[in-house]
């Protein structure tokens, strides 16, 4: 049933404020609420103060550590208790020898790394699932798949990739691109999944001490993923370049030698020297302030306009978005130098918004987040059981499968396995709802008018209320965006 859309849904305002925006409605009356007036309940949403952020502080996320410095203590004293559980062990072992006795093997105790990675995962659904109508949520997810991590990098990354989300993107999401970029660039989390750390000037006290050299990894995907855009004339040169204005940007080990453990540092031995020059500008010499200049300078290119214009217009409007929608966003964004705020405001805006057919298929997260939202509560292993759906569809939780984040394209969630692993996960919610009710009825609350014929008789005619709320959740108007 997901492979098409009734043209309804492009005339239904509050289907397309809360599916092409938002991450669906739940079992309230949310189409109703919304009906009056989507566009300024969208705009009113961006107007609340801090309502993207995720603070440690709040008793719903007692299990977060407030920090990636914290993290990285964290993971110190258990990297310590675990060898102090090693050497005990090996005494017991020992002693045991000695007296021809059995020593018992003690329990392993889970990495601090998957207990930290489990409570940001259940605060980052948690925050999704209570969103109204959850636009900012869908921007944080944009701008996270834009500046993104890999968990499977290491286990730092793993330990920090909640973290980077919230002090890298969401105090930024409606800010300005230019400290976003600058947020995240400087990020222990980036710095060291795109290798960062690795890299030293050849010309620095540490290049000529260590014979190493430049890595080009956080300098290359800066300009071609996070900023300029492939083909938007920067040069292999250009790439060196930066690289060796980045050098010096690293984070400060367990050892603490240049820092708190866990935070940026700026590490002037391992800094190329001397001007650098970058898109034909040139950079005097100057630390860690060169780069950053570099950064404020690139977050204000054309190329950079263009390339976040696209990507979000593709994002929220269609896989081929129209011409004159990139074109518009591309100037709010060189006019407002980058206001995000204004972006977002503009997408809303925007007629094509609102008259286009919501013909995307939702990305496994926010297909995930819209079933449970429309479900409601449930029984089950929690967030464990979000999280392993996530991986069956293709898109675990801060695992991208490269620098250029997951893709963006309907094509490429709509495989026959991927529509296959949907139904299945449709049909376990359905059996897991404390609650089903009529289907009909919430069919009604999570598509209202925009549900066609088919669709309509589809779950009438279904043989218990759990297929019936299963093929609710398979139907290609809850399907699409």
């Amino acid at each position: 049933m997901a492979q098409s859309v009734s043209d309804s849904a492009q005339t239904d305002p509050a289907l397309i404020a809360l599916n092409r925006f938002g991450l669906g409605a739940g079992r309230g009356d949310d189409l109703v609420k919304i009906a009056a007036d989507a566009r300024d309940y969208l705009k009113a949403e961006l107007e609340q103060q801090d309502i993207a952020l995720v603070s440690a502080g709040d008793s719903k996320n007692a299990g977060l550590l407030d920090s990636t410095a914290a993290i990285q203590a964290s993971m110190a004293a258990a990297a310590e208790r675990k060898a102090a559980r090693e050497a005990s062990a090996m005494q017991s072992a020992a002693d045991a020898a000695d007296s021809s006795t059995d020593a018992k093997a003690k329990p392993a105790v889970p990495p601090v790394e998957a207990d930290i990675y489990r409570d940001e995962a259940q605060a980052r659904f948690d925050k999704a699932l209570n969103a109204d109508p959850g636009f900012v949520e869908r921007l944080v997810g944009f701008w996270s798949n834009h500046f993104c991590v890999s968990v499977a990098k290491a286990q730092i990354v793993r330990a920090s990739a909640g973290a980077f989300g919230r002090e890298a993107i969401r105090p930024f999401v409606l800010g300005r691109f230019a400290d976003m970029l600058l947020a995240v660039e400087h990020h222990p989390a980036m710095l060291f999944f795109l290798d960062n750390r690795q890299s030293i000037g050849p010309d620095s006290r540490a290049g000529k001490r260590r014979g190493r050299g430049l890595n080009e990894n956080l300098a290359r995907e800066i300009l071609e993923l996070h900023t300029l855009g492939v083909g938007s004339g920067y040069a292999q040169a250009d790439v060196t370049s930066f690289a060796g204005m980045l050098t010096g940007w690293t984070m400060a080990g367990r050892k603490g030698r240049l820092g708190e453990p866990g935070t940026f540092v700026f590490n002037a031995n391992a800094h190329q020297p001397g001007e650098a020059t970058l898109l034909g500008k040139i950079y005097p010499a100057g630390g860690m302030g060169q780069a950053e200049a570099a950064l404020n300078d690139i977050a204000r290119q054309p190329a950079t306009a263009r390339h976040i214009a696209t990507k979000l217009a593709r994002h929220f409007i269609a896989d081929d978005p129209p011409p004159q929608s990139v074109a518009h966003l591309a100037e709010v964004f060189a006019k407002t130098d980058g206001d995000l705020r204004a972006l977002a405001l503009a997408l809303v805006d925007m007629p094509e918004a609102w008259s286009m057919p919501l013909t995307k298929l939702r990305a496994p997260f926010d297909y995930v987040m819209a079933l449970r939202r429309a479900v409601g509560p449930t029984a089950g292993n929690e967030p464990q059981r979000t999280l392993g759906w996530l991986r069956a569809l293709g898109e675990p939780l801060w695992q991208p499968p490269g620098p250029n984040g997951f893709p963006d394209g309907s094509d490429n969630w709509a495989s026959a396995e991927g529509l296959k692993t949907r139904l299945d996960i449709a049909w376990q919610a359905a059996m897991q709802a404390d609650d089903i009710g009529n289907p009909d009825q919430l069919l009604d609350a999570l598509v209202g008018a925009s549900a066609s014929a088919e669709t309509r008789e589809a779950i009438a005619r279904a043989e218990s209320k759990q297929q019936g709320l299963a093929l609710l959740l398979m139907a290609p108007e809850f399907q699409r965006r």
